[in-house]
């Protein structure tokens, strides 16, 4: 049947994620690091994932398309929502409080180069976060960007260092931080918020995800962006 239907400029695409956040149907999934629409019978053609598009590299076309199937869609999210629950089951997934190591340096009370993990906690994927756990209570959040700890050397010494830290991609992951992270701030008494981001595009949609987070759970925080460039220095902050 002829019918409106989304369309994705793959060329135009940035790969962050927030058309695939913003389908209520599942029906576009990430791919290689592009948006991509999964099935023509997932797409109820309502366009909620348009305005979310930085780069516009998504419009209407009108062309011959299966129709939209809610039974099949329903099946889809049930199956989707059965993959992120038993990712929230697993073991290892389990939240725990860490208490980073002290080097020998640090027992003398003498100043020496930091070199042991300072994690706080366990498990540091957004996706796997508890939504409250004793260590965000009072807590300064550290939301980075995976790559930020390979591109920036000191990554443990200079942003992990008393903070509770929760990490992702924005490109990769499809998942709602905002809503997450939301939740988060809403159910703990969190003090302060740093983001950590890359300086490529797709980044951004994690500044934006903690932003809404923070607009959306009703609270005034603190929030410091800082942005590492790809050779490893600090762009700003």
């Amino acid at each position: 049947m002829m019918r409106k239907i989304i369309h994705i400029d793959e060329d135009k695409c940035n790969g962050c994620g927030a058309c695939a956040e913003a389908c209520h149907e599942g029906a576009i999934g990430m791919i290689n690091g592009k948006a991509r629409l999964l099935r023509d019978d997932y797409c109820d053609g309502l366009g909620d994932c348009l305005p979310t598009c930085p780069t516009g590299a998504i419009t209407f076309v009108r062309r011959e398309a299966a129709a939209y199937d809610e039974e099949a869609v329903k099946t889809h999210m049930e199956k989707k929502n059965a993959r992120e629950q038993s990712l929230q089951s697993c073991p290892g997934a389990a939240a725990k409080a860490l208490k980073p190591a002290k080097t020998p340096a640090e027992e003398q009370n003498v100043g020496a180069a930091q070199t042991s993990s300072q994690l706080q906690n366990w498990p540091v994927q957004i996706k796997l976060a508890p939504l409250k756990a004793p260590y965000f209570d009072g807590a300064n959040l550290l939301i980075a960007a995976d790559c930020t700890a390979y591109a920036y050397a000191d990554f443990h010494t200079d942003f992990m260092r008393n903070r509770v830290t929760l990490i992702g991609c924005p490109k990769l992951d499809a998942v709602d931080y905002a809503e997450k992270l939301s939740e988060i701030i809403k159910q703990n008494d969190i003090a302060s918020i740093s983001v950590i981001r890359m300086e490529v595009p797709c980044c951004g949609g994690l500044s934006a995800a903690v932003q809404k987070a923070i607009s959306d759970s009703g609270k005034m925080l603190p929030v410091q962006v800082v942005t590492i460039s790809i050779e490893g220095g600090i762009i700003n902050g």
